[in-house]
């Protein structure tokens, strides 16, 4: 299986070595610190932050400062920017460069509308010169490795992943991760693997590849198909950080190992809570984890009647005690 794949060894991006190719990709309102530790612990070789808005930064925004924090339990971590103006996004890159993050990302990948409609996120794959613009504002502002995160195209009539993906190195991006969707598709239909197999073929810098990997062979299937350095890995580890150990396995041995019991699932559950009760305080963390728990439990015995009562809990004793009913 190591001959197979190829990139057991890890790679580097910029002067930050990545000791294997499993990515966990940045979800908002998903990959926050609890949750990335958890990530980290099962396996995961490079983290990628929730994504921050540089303007955010700039008018001392008071979420932003949650969205801000690493840990050293977590690195290598990427913290993801996003914005659209070279000159704020450069400065307030030099304002964070201290803190504990390895590499600074920038998000040109983001479908929702709020942020496309202020020219940011996949809105950018419209104008590959800005792209350009700051991607070099940001790389000359820091030391630290600057990537992007970009889509195949802002739809289906514009795929230009490989044009921006040369503009984003030309302009000092130590990688680029591509979804390989356009933001027209926003998460839906198949993604083209093609298209990170092209930005491969161009690039002297390591690509991440993203899109439509939901199991543990996909891993492979991804890197045999394109000959991308690592894998981006979202929506298929929302209640499943276990990914990443069962990634690592299939790898090592060629065997897929089982999903975690049902025992595990409620321990890993709890843990996660605590977690998110020690980094937000009880009232904000239960409610968080309520999507969390339906996730973790997708798949398993009475998980439909569960997701039901789970929009109900207030309290971790809620929690516990919903837990305590499943066999």
């Amino acid at each position: 299986m190591a001959e197979e794949t190829g990139k057991e060894m890890g790679f580097w991006i910029g002067n930050v070595h990545i000791a294997g190719p499993l990515v966990l990709g940045p979800m908002a309102g998903v990959t926050d610190l609890p949750f990335r530790l958890l990530c980290r612990e099962q396996g995961a070789d490079l983290i990628y932050t929730e994504m921050v808005s540089a303007k955010g930064i700039l008018y001392n925004n008071k979420n932003t400062e949650a969205l801000l924090r690493t840990v050293e339990e977590e690195r290598p971590v990427a913290l993801q920017f996003f914005g659209e103006d070279p000159r704020i996004m450069g400065e307030m890159a030099k304002r964070v460069e201290e803190r504990p993050f390895d590499i600074l990302d920038i998000n040109m990948g983001c479908p929702v509308p709020k942020v496309v409609n202020n020219g940011e996120g996949s809105a950018l794959m419209k104008n590959p010169a800005r792209i350009g613009e700051i991607v070099s504002a940001i790389s000359r502002a820091i030391q630290k490795p600057v990537t992007v995160k970009i889509r195949s195209g802002f739809d289906g009539k514009h795929i230009n992943a490989v044009q921006v993906a040369r503009i984003a190195q030309e302009s000092g991006a130590a990688a680029v991760a591509v979804h390989a969707r356009t933001r027209e598709q926003f998460y839906g239909g198949a993604a083209d693997w093609e298209v990170i197999r092209q930005v491969k073929e161009v690039l002297h810098i390591p690509v991440i590849g993203n899109g439509d990997v939901k199991t543990v062979q996909d891993v492979v299937r991804m890197q045999r198909e394109t000959g991308c350095d690592a894998v981006m890995v979202a929506r298929a580890v929302q209640g499943n950080p276990w990914f990443f150990a069962r990634a690592k396995e299939y790898l090592a041995t060629g065997k897929e190992p089982p999903r975690p019991s049902v025992s595990e699932v409620k321990e890993m559950i709890l843990r996660h809570a605590g977690a998110e009760i020690a980094e937000k305080g009880e009232f904000t963390a239960i409610r968080e984890m309520r999507k969390h728990v339906a996730w973790y439990t997708a798949g398993y015995p009475h998980s439909a009647k569960l997701r039901q009562a789970v929009n109900a809990i207030a309290t971790m004793g809620d929690l516990e005690e919903l837990l305590s009913g499943i066999a």
